[in-house]
């Protein structure tokens, strides 16, 4: 909860990010409150009405996993809304090439590596363009925590799509600070 919060007003990107690997840590503690706090919440140095709060935290995504059916995979409405709403903020900024030309030449630029992830899945099941990076860049992360290696041309790639991800999750907070479009777009 505490790192979330941080992360939400920091780095929209990083909270997404975050929240993922929470759905994992659930998920590794098979969404069971008890196992939670003994594995995690009893490690934060926090007072106990903070560990109240976090607990609750907990408690809440744990019910929104086993309501939005997302038990074994997938992820919860709240990261779906992040996704949808980036992918608002991403299609109006490639819209206004005049306004905003270098996130436009950094898409390009992260593009031939987003092609091809999306062409090693089947065409039906691809998520989208942004998806995509968070999914690889997630993927990365996993290899790094398990100790795992990475190729050159890996790591090349993942540079460029963190690059343009934090580039997006930049004008996210802009937005978030003034609209850069002058509509509002809150999060859902």
């Amino acid at each position: 909860m505490l790192i979330a919060q941080q992360k939400r007003k920091e780095n929209i990107a990083e909270y997404l990010l975050y929240l993922w690997q929470v759905e994992d840590l659930l998920r590794a503690c098979n969404l069971d409150i008890d196992t939670v706090e003994r594995n995690v919440i009893s490690r934060y140095d926090v007072d106990d009405s903070t560990r109240r709060e976090i607990r609750e935290w907990y408690e809440s995504l744990i019910k929104m996993m086993q309501l939005e059916n997302v038990r074994e995979r997938g992820h919860i409405r709240v990261c779906h809304n992040v996704l949808i709403r980036l992918n608002d903020l991403h299609q109006q900024l490639l819209a206004d090439q005049n306004r905003f030309p270098e996130y436009h030449a950094d898409y390009y630029r992260t593009l031939p590596h987003i092609v091809q992830l999306r062409a090693t899945m089947p065409e039906d099941q691809r998520p989208s363009e942004l998806e995509t990076c968070f999914n690889a860049l997630y993927g990365v992360m996993m290899l790094h925590l398990q100790g795992k290696e990475i190729t050159q041309d890996t790591a090349a790639g993942i540079s460029q799509i963190s690059h343009f991800i934090g580039m997006l999750a930049a004008y996210y907070k802009l937005d978030e600070e003034k609209p850069l479009f002058g509509d509002d777009l809150t999060d859902q």
